[in-house]
């Protein structure tokens, strides 16, 4: 067998196991999207499965016709995009003093901060730290305690360990300081790593609503997690806003997913050429 051959069966085999991998993510995306523009009968009777039955918008009624749920909307919005400029600063800030073989104690530094990946003081201790700093009921309880994730540091410190060594010196000899080098050449040379990091950064905040549910008890303060998450607990108590209390659960529960999954996944194809290159790097650089 040439080698042209065993490399052409080489591509078919990665081509298929790739079809086969985009096909199980894309299918519970299709279900759930069907389930929530199918009819109730199609819904009870478990007839849909990836397109929808007697085609039905009345659970997207439900939760657009609520004003709250749009405030929600709007507000997770702002709280994320603070959130992640917030988070990338931070991250920042500990990530390039420890590429810097000249940070006395930079090791223990490192080990302290890898000991809370894997220890933490637990979720009682959390709530009362919250509560004695008076976060409670505030934008800063979602923000402060996860403002900087080990992890996501881990992946910058690599990227930037990984920019030669030469471009800080001829900086040094320009006459540049520490921090003009991170703001004019450091940086910019991170694009990659810094977009990989806000994707995740952001797609965490999106999606936890944890502590918002510990946390926050006013009702302008929920994100759309939480309002989502109460919406289709409390479906049935929302009657006597021109609900149709006859709607299935699940196909509010449904368009409830789709209302709170689509806005994050219009932010990855700006973000794609940068994220593959910045996870590979975090992937292979120690």
């Amino acid at each position: 067998m040439s080698y042209e051959i065993k490399n052409k069966i080489t591509d078919y085999i990665a081509a298929f196991i790739v079809l086969i991998s985009v096909i199980v993510c894309l299918v519970p995306f299709l279900y759930i999207l069907s389930q929530s523009l199918s009819s109730n009968r199609a819904i009870i009777s478990q007839a849909v499965t990836v397109y929808p039955i007697d085609f039905n918008i009345e659970a997207y009624k439900v939760v657009f016709g609520d004003a709250s749920m749009l405030y929600s909307l709007f507000y997770t919005v702002i709280l994320t995009a603070g959130f992640v400029l917030l988070a990338l600063i931070v991250t920042i800030l500990a990530a390039y003093p420890l590429t810097k073989k000249r940070l006395k104690g930079r090791n223990a530094i490192l080990l302290i901060m890898l000991f809370t990946m894997y220890f933490s003081g637990g979720l009682i201790p959390d709530y009362l730290n919250i509560k004695n700093l008076n976060l409670l009921n505030t934008p800063f309880a979602l923000i402060l305690p996860g403002m900087m994730s080990v992890y996501y540091m881990i992946i910058l410190k690599s990227f930037f360990q990984s920019l030669p060594d030469s471009l800080e010196e001829a900086a040094h000899l320009d006459g540049c300081n520490e921090l003009q080098i991170l703001l004019k050449i450091v940086l910019p040379l991170s694009k990659p790593a810094l977009a990989t990091v806000s994707l995740l950064y952001a797609v965490f905040r999106w999606n936890y609503f944890q502590d918002a549910l510990f946390y926050i008890t006013d009702q302008n303060l929920y994100t759309i997690q939480l309002k989502l998450y109460n919406v289709i607990n409390i479906s049935q108590q929302l009657s006597g806003e021109n609900v149709n209390v006859n709607l299935p659960s699940e196909a509010l529960k449904a368009a409830s997913i789709m209302f709170g999954t689509v806005p994050i996944l219009l932010v990855y194809p700006w973000l794609q050429k940068y994220f593959v290159s910045g996870i590979m790097i975090g992937a292979v650089k120690g």
